[in-house]
């Protein structure tokens, strides 16, 4: 089900025409990967049910999983307060990151054990 109010006030012009998505694993809501999306790649996923992205660097839309196989199946997509953000929950075939790993966020940096 599609909420087009929602659809409506996504605000695509506060990056310039490109909006962060965070993408997370369906089921364990492990955070996958961080991308972007512009309205074409959203209208693409949408209508197609794999996550597409905007590739910065190629400036053009891509399928996560067109080259890799490791395709994204999306299950829902919410965005956040600001409409700036989107959340992907999304069924993830192999690995999301290019390196092999499950997720791009692999690398810790900083952990409080006290808490």
């Amino acid at each position: 089900m599609l909420d087009e109010q929602v659809l409506a006030g996504l605000d695509f012009e506060k990056g310039d025409g490109l909006m962060p998505v965070i993408t997370v694993e369906a089921g364990t809501g492990t955070v996958l990967m961080l991308a972007y999306m512009n309205r074409a790649s959203l209208d693409r996923t949408l209508a197609t049910g794999l996550a597409t992205y905007y590739s910065r660097s190629r400036k053009a839309l891509w399928v996560k999983g067109e080259t890799s196989g490791h395709y994204q199946h999306v299950c829902s997509i919410t965005a956040d307060c600001d409409a700036d953000t989107l959340l992907l929950e999304v069924v993830q075939e192999g690995v999301a990151c290019h390196t092999g790993a499950h997720s791009c966020f692999h690398h810790p940096l900083y952990r409080n054990d006290e808490r």
